[in-house]
């Protein structure tokens, strides 16, 4: 990528949340995204920090449900000093009792300070509640009592990391500056003695949904919110159903939408609204919100969202309407890859959700392809009463539609 003396340097681990699969152990993925910055014998926490500093880059890292993702952007004339600094960790990091302890306290402070914000905690609670025997029960920071007693996991920590930080579960990603064969030579001369695991995680499957779920949290003097969440797909190369949810979120609860004109604009129920479908690995849940004016109105706003939601069903999308949805997405995906980080970071992506960088190229295409009976066809097959569970923030206990 033309990108003149720049050079990012991401490594996707795909173990996420999803990954922790034993009771009591929820959140170390996210503790782990922590303790990767604590050091080695070679780079001690500062001197990591220093050499860093020498490429013009600064590290960073975040953790979803799917994975763990570490990135940095730099000179690309260092590249070599990034691939030392990264080898060393990924193979060689070590941490005191004292260190580990230390750092546990930190999660613990992270996960109060979010579960302070009502829309983080009521995700918790969507998501608790939505499934039963999967993984994605737990949100990434995990479990609250799995984290107040995280101090007492050190060994546990020790095993996680020898597990996942292998080989056969990360991917370097390079985009920049840079040649194939440079990249090549570098992982082999710093990865290439990095041994193989033999660790599988086995991740639960997730019974079919019976009917509607609810949950609500209690906050007075707060804005109302209602949360409408159906079981969706996971990803899969060979559906469109992703690319088809995308363009009927947007069409039908977008900024554009006959429903954001009618709750937003003319009638000011709502002060937002909107829907999303993740794309993850297992199935997960796609959404549609909206944050209301007046607490009275949530059974008038969940009648609005699924009467838009059965007219998807039932009759097909105006063409044009189609059309300029897909103009939209393929322009703010073209303007948004236009450095090597935002390149890096959407290969990334498709390398934690499929296992392939390649998906890339042909994903987007799909959009293109995606048809008024398309949008029918997922919307008849997710929109349905018992994939559904829904949270509310709103002043009261309970919330009556």
């Amino acid at each position: 990528y033309q990108s003149p003396g720049i050079a990012a340097f991401y490594i996707v681990v795909r173990t996420g949340s999803r990954n922790e699969v034993e009771p009591g152990h929820t959140g170390f993925a996210h503790f782990f995204e922590h303790m990767m910055f604590r050091g080695t014998d070679l780079y001690p926490k500062d001197k990591y920090g220093a050499v860093l500093k020498s490429t013009g880059a600064s590290a960073n890292a975040n953790t979803s449900l799917d994975r763990t993702l570490y990135h940095m952007t730099g000179d690309a004339n260092k590249l070599e000093t990034m691939f030392m600094l990264e080898a060393d960790r990924f193979q060689n990091l070590k941490y005191s009792i004292q260190d580990f302890k230390t750092e546990a306290g930190a999660v613990k402070g992270e996960y109060t300070k979010n579960s302070a914000n009502p829309y983080t905690k009521l995700n918790e609670m969507i998501q608790n509640t939505a499934f039963e025997s999967h993984t994605y029960k737990h949100t990434t920071m995990g479990f609250f009592e799995d984290i107040v007693d995280m101090p007492n996991q050190y060994d546990y920590s020790i095993e996680f990391f020898n597990r996942y930080y292998r080989p056969e579960y990360c991917t370097i990603i390079v985009v920049g500056d840079v040649t194939a064969q440079k990249v090549n030579e570098l992982a082999k001369k710093y990865f290439g003695a990095w041994k193989t695991g033999t660790y599988v995680s086995t991740v639960p499957a997730e019974p079919a949904q019976k009917e509607t779920k609810y949950t609500n949290l209690q906050k007075e003097g707060f804005p109302p919110y209602l949360s409408l969440n159906y079981k969706g797909p996971g990803y899969d190369p060979k559906s469109n159903d992703f690319p088809a949810l995308d363009l009927l979120c947007a069409a039908y609860f977008g900024e554009n939408s006959d429903l954001y004109n009618k709750l937003v604009i003319q009638e000011q129920k709502v002060r937002s609204i909107g829907a999303d479908s993740y794309t993850t690995r297992d199935p997960y849940l796609i959404s549609v919100e909206a944050s209301l004016v007046d607490a009275t109105d949530f059974g008038y706003i969940r009648k609005e969202m699924e009467r838009v939601l059965e007219e998807a069903k039932s009759k097909p999308i105006d063409g044009k309407i189609l059309q300029e949805t897909k103009m939209n997405f393929r322009n703010s995906a073209i303007m948004s890859i236009d450095n090597p980080t935002a390149i890096a970071q959407n290969l990334s992506h498709f390398t934690w959700v499929s296992g392939d960088p390649e998906q890339l190229n042909s994903y987007f295409s799909m959009y293109d392809k995606v048809t008024p009976q398309d949008i029918m066809r997922v919307a008849q097959k997710y929109f349905l009463p018992q994939r559904l569970t829904i949270g509310t923030i709103a002043p009261t206990e309970k919330v009556t539609f």
